[in-house]
């Protein structure tokens, strides 16, 4: 994970090439505290997903989340191109939907490469009614 700052969020997000996940959290915000181990270890679990994982403590650069209109807390993120494509917030942002964002949003889903794979490895031919099921 990606330690955000007023200094490296252009380039680590804005000029970013592909998908980035940002976690925008502040000190003191009860509910970034409580999502913030779920975080990291979707952060390690999905490591090698094409997803890059980064956390900004908008606490120290109040400006930089003002701009990117991140108005309350916490806020989960997903840019590509150097745009918010996506977004999770406050009441919104719970484990379970953290985990389908960064499934959507993964270049490298296992779940949906397995699923459509063995539906092609194992696929029943109807020649008299030409279906393919």
């Amino acid at each position: 994970m990606i330690e955000l700052t007023k200094d490296n969020f252009e380039e680590e997000v804005l000029k970013a090439e592909g998908k980035v996940f940002v976690d925008f959290y502040g000190d003191g915000c009860v509910p970034c505290a409580a999502l913030m181990p779920t975080v990291h270890k979707y952060a390690e679990e999905f490591a090698d997903s094409g997803l890059k994982f980064c956390a900004l403590n908008t606490t120290k650069a109040r400006r930089l989340a003002i701009a990117q209109k991140v108005m309350g807390l916490p806020v989960i993120a997903i840019y590509e191109g150097g745009a918010m494509i996506d977004s999770l917030v406050k009441d919104d942002a719970t484990p379970e939907n953290v985990e389908a964002m960064i499934k959507k949003y993964c270049e490298s889903n296992t779940e949906s490469t397995f699923s459509l794979g063995r539906r092609l490895q194992n696929p029943t031919f109807t020649i008299e009614g030409a279906a393919l099921l």
